[in-house]
């Protein structure tokens, strides 16, 4: 969120000239054609024609988001593969995440709608989505991709390291085991150390083995989670070695 903008700023919808200036502060981009910015604001039911609203610029905007945010994937997980760039592409791109950039931005306060869509108590999800494609569109035509792209990185960012530990936190068993067959070649398996308590309330004590190295252990409830800790724990110390290894 642009430093400029406030709590009060954010409750009242902008109106005229403020609405274009503002919207532009969110952005941190000034565009070059004003009318372009109104136009990626303007809801068919608020124009005289479909083609004078933002329907168009959201096709064009959709395609740009696609395109960065697999070029983002790309760089940031080498060892995943075909299926879950997928996978994490289609959760960034789709409606629910668009509204709800859109919605901590508060660019639905700078949206041109017609009365028909005015008087309902909420902006339908389909539109706060739209209207962020479309200002991609926008930014990328009135800039080129290297504005697009800074725009597109800056607000999906969190959204992907949002994602990245999620997965994390999920499917610890899974990146290990892609982790391990791409670096070293091996399928890791988990060895039990330990388990405490009675019958109805075990802890187990599990450590991930790669090869011929054991990482360490990690305790859970169920020997499930106790896995799963241990695959973190493993995915952290594989990263550690790593950047020990990028620092010498």
């Amino acid at each position: 969120m642009c430093a400029g903008l406030n709590m009060t700023d954010r409750a009242q919808p902008a109106t005229g000239d403020d609405r274009i200036s503002k919207c532009e502060a969110v952005l941190q981009y000034r565009f070059r054609d004003p009318e372009l910015l109104k136009r990626c604001l303007t809801h068919a039911s608020a124009s005289r024609t479909r083609l004078a609203s933002n329907e168009r610029l959201e096709f064009l905007g959709d395609a740009v988001l696609g395109l960065v945010v697999c070029d983002m994937l790309y760089a940031r997980f080498p060892e995943s593969p075909e299926g879950e760039l997928t996978r994490l592409k289609s959760d960034l791109v789709s409606r629910n995440t668009c509204a709800d950039i859109t919605e901590r931005l508060g660019l639905e306060r700078f949206l041109l709608m017609g009365k028909g869509v005015t008087t309902h108590a909420h902006i339908p999800r389909s539109i706060l989505a739209a209207v962020m494609e479309a200002l991609i569109a926008g930014v990328y035509l009135d800039g080129g991709m290297p504005a697009a792209y800074e725009l597109i990185e800056r607000w999906m960012t969190p959204e992907i390291e949002r994602g990245e530990d999620s997965e994390h936190r999920k499917n610890a068993k899974s990146l290990l085991q892609q982790v391990a067959q791409k670096r070293f070649g091996e399928t890791p398996f988990y060895r039990l150390l330990d388990e405490k308590g009675p019958d109805h309330s075990k802890c187990f004590h599990v450590a991930a083995v790669i090869g011929a190295r054991a990482f360490t252990g990690a305790w859970g409830p169920t020997k499930k989670e106790a896995e799963q800790n241990a695959a973190r724990h493993a995915l952290d110390e594989i990263q550690g070695s790593s950047d020990s290894t990028v620092a010498q």
